[in-house]
This record gives structure tokens, C-alpha cells and sequence, in this order.
């Protein structure tokens, strides 16, 4: 029998945006993107109002660390649910908690006085934050039917992206007029409102047990997503699929700033178009892939993201131009946006409840490499190649990935009518 005999009905877009789960996933995805910016842009004002010195607040960007490294205990909670609210969201319930007390103990510290007690605490934010987005990702995967995962990542990219952005503007207003002591407290209680969506989110409907010891949890989904067939093709693909778009944006305000573009330019003019083109190009990429599916979404996408890395090629060539500037931005994050959406689904299509937040953990992290190892190369290939080199160069790069959609399409086919 053939996989489209196989592949279940799919559900009207009326049907799916009745379902409350896309409301709860984007409220999440707000609370996964709300304490991103306290610690990056927030804090980083913070410092800079103290009077501390860019090194300083430079290597305070270190605390992002966990991020990276949530794999290594995201195996933990897998295998050990707590007695409230289920498997993922008495976790939930635990680090929101500990995130609304840990940003709440900022507005009794002074950078002026200790540095080394704000990055300890700008740290353990960090962690918590990092272990709030491994049972976010793995809630959002285990409550997600097939034909829902697109428009599941875009509600998540969504509420992350508008979140990251107001807890950022709501702390410098705050702090502009009443003082970040009251920005922090202001910031804390948002932090702690978050888990009035946990408390009242649906339950996935979990197919199996959790896993019984903690080695089941950490060898069991490594033989699920190294034993699988194609496994090596698709963990191959999940690194490759973004690598042009990672590149073409790698060093967007030194492209920017090189070209004439001034800092408040690039500020008000280049990062408003990216925000935005973004949130669009995620809500996009979520509704069409409810009628594309996961294979055909994943070719075009790619082909998309692939070529219009070319327009910054263009704005290369053509010098400081607002309207191209503008139009490259815009397009290209678009389309970077819309493959991104389809990246998440296909984590989360790879992912067995049982084990979905070390397997999101450790996909997620694989999907990231390409951004975090660019940047040596990057800066080598635009001061000894040019702007106009590095664009081609990126378009050249961002080729084997979507050669590879090609490659493992039976595979990924497969992946959107499993269960």
C-alpha cells in the first residue's frame, strides 16, 4: 500500500486553528522566548547604564552557554516525571517558578558592586531557561498530530519571537522610568504569570511509559535515531538544511556597516524588517505546510531560502541602497523563516514521546552548529573574498542541504504519516 493510502485525512485549516492546542503552544513559545532577552539585550543595557566596559558585558555573552549544552540533562527529564500536572508540565510549573525568582533576584544586585554575583545569576537564569525550552520543544512535539507541526512550530516561532521583543521593551521603559530594580520585579511577575497557561494546558495523549532507568533514557532514543533507516542521511540533512541561510546572516551589521549602512540605520531600518519579515515568513511557512506536507514543504522552502540569499549578492554588487537593502532583507528572511519551520518539523516528526525532550535537545543542538562554527570562516572569506564572494559562496553552501531533501525525500515522506 502506497503512503498516500496510507497518510491520513488532512484537516481543514477552520479545524486546526479550532483546536486550543495552537493557542497553548504559542502562549509557550512566549514564555520560551520571554527570558532569552534578559540576559542578552536587557542585561547588556543593564551593565552598560552601571558603567561597565564592553569587555565586560562581551564576556558576560558567555552565559548563553547552557543553551548549547541542554542535551547533557535533557535525559534527566525524561526519566524522572514529577507527581504534578504530568510528565512535561509539572516541569514546566518547577522552571517557570525558579525563572520568576531567579529575574526577581536581579533587582537586589548592583553591577557596580559585583559583576561576578550578576553573571552567576544571569547564568542560573540561563539554565533554567535552557530546561524550560527542553520541555517546551518536547511538550510541543508530543501534543502535535502530523498535519499539525507546521503550524505548531510557526504558533511557537511566533510567541517567541513577539515575546523575546516586548520582555526587551518592556525592560528598558521600565528601567528608563522607574529604575531596573523595578524593571526586574516587573519582569519577574510576567515570568511568573506564564504558568496560569501551564496549569491549564492539555495533557499530551502519551502512547507509551517514560523511560524506567536513566541509561534507557539516554541509550534507548540514541539506538532510535542512529538506528532508524537513513539515520545518518537525515542527521546529515539536519545540519546542512540551514547552513546558507546561517551563513548569509553570519555577519549581517558588519555587511551592513561595510556597505554605509550607519549603526542607527541598520538599528531602526534593517533589524524592524528582520523581526518582522521573520514572524511573517514563520506564519507562512506554517499554513502552507498544513496543504504541502512535510516532504514538498521541505523542497520548496529550501529551494526558496537557497536563492534569495542571491538578493544580498545583488546589494553587494549595487552598493548602500535602502530600497534594496530593504527588499534583500525582507526576502531573504522570509524564506529563511519558512525553512526554519519546516527544520522544526522534521525534528519533531524524528522524536518519540517517550524520549522527546533529549531527542529535541540533541537534534535542535545539531540544527544550531552550523551558526555557532561560521563565524571563523566567515570573517576569513569577507575580508580576504569580498562581500560579493561571500554571498556566492553562501548560496553555494546552502546547495547541499536542499540536495539532500532530495536525497532522503522517501524517508521524510514516511515521517509525515507517523504517528
Amino acid at each position: 500500500m502506497s503512503a498516500e493510502a496510507l497518510a491520513p485525512r488532512k484537516p481543514g485549516f477552520r479545524e486546526i486553528f479550532s483546536s486550543p492546542k495552537l493557542l497553548v503552544i504559542m502562549a509557550l513559545g512566549a514564555a520560551s522566548g520571554f527570558p532569552n532577552q534578559i540576559t542578552e539585550s536587557a542585561l547588556q543595557a543593564w551593565l552598560k547604564d552601571a558603567g561597565k566596559s564592553n569587555t565586560n558585558i562581551g564576556l558576560l555573552t558567555y552565559v548563553a552557554i547552557p543553551y548549547l549544552l541542554k542535551f547533557l540533562w535533557a535525559p534527566l527529564l525524561d526519566r524522572f516525571p514529577l507527581p504534578l500536572l504530568g510528565r512535561r508540565r509539572g516541569w514546566l510549573l518547577v522552571f517557570q517558578i525558579a525563572l520568576a525568582v531567579s529575574i526577581a533576584s536581579l533587582a537586589i544586585q548592583n553591577p557596580a558592586l559585583s559583576l561576578s554575583a550578576v553573571a552567576i545569576t544571569a547564568l542560573v537564569i540561563v539554565f533554567f531557561s535552557a530546561s524550560q525550552d527542553i520541555v517546551i520543544d518536547a511538550y510541543r512535539t508530543d501534543v502535535s498530530l502530523p498535519e499539525e507541526r507546521g503550524l505548531a512550530a510557526a504558533a511557537n516561532n511566533l510567541g517567541y519571537r513577539a515575546c523575546a521583543w516586548l520582555a526587551f521593551a518592556a525592560a528598558l521603559i521600565v528601567a528608563d522610568n522607574y529604575g531596573w530594580r523595578a524593571a526586574f520585579l516587573v519582569l519577574a511577575a510576567a515570568m511568573a504569570a506564564f504558568t496560569i497557561v501551564t496549569w491549564l494546558a492539555p495533557e499530551p495523549d502519551y502512547r507509551a511509559p517514560p523511560p524506567t532507568t536513566l541509561r534507557q533514557s539516554v541509550m534507548v532514543p540514541l539506538r532510535d535515531l542512529l538506528g532508524s533507516p537513513g539515520a545518518i542521511g537525515l542527521i546529515v540533512l539536519i545540519i546542512t538544511f540551514k547552513i546558507g541561510g546561517a551563513m548569509a546572516l553570519k555577519l549581517f551589521t558588519p555587511f551592513l556597516m561595510d556597505l554605509g549602512f550607519s549603526k542607527t540605520e541598520i538599528g531602526l531600518v534593517a533589524k524592524a524588517v528582520l523581526t518582522s519579515s521573520a514572524i511573517a515568513g514563520g506564519v507562512l511557512g506554517g499554513l502552507w505546510m498544513v496543504r504541502l506536507g512535510l516532504l514538498r514543504s521541505m523542497l520548496l522552502f529550501g529551494v526558496l531560502q537557497t536563492v534569495t540569499i542571491l538578493a544580498f549578492y545583488a546589494l553587494a554588487l549595487t552598493g548602500k541602497s535602502f530600497p534594496l537593502m530593504i527588499a534583500a532583507t525582507a526576502i531573504e528572511n522570509l524564506t529563511a523563516s519558512m525553512g526554519n519551520i519546516a527544520e522544526v518539523a522534521l525534528i519533531m516528526a524524528l522524536c518519540n514521546s517517550r524520549f522527546s525532550a533529549f531527542e529535541y535537545a540533541l537534534l535542535s543542538v545539531l540544527a544550531l552548529l552550523p551558526r555557532y562554527l561560521l563565524g571563523g570562516p566567515a570573517g576569513w572569506l569577507a575580508d580576504h573574498g569580498g562581500w560579493s564572494t561571500y554571498y556566492i559562496v553562501a548560496f553555494l553552501v546552502g546547495i547541499p542541504g536542499l540536495a539532500m531533501v532530495w536525497v532522503m525525500r522517501k524517508r521524510i515522506a514516511a515521517l509525515d504519516i507517523r504517528r
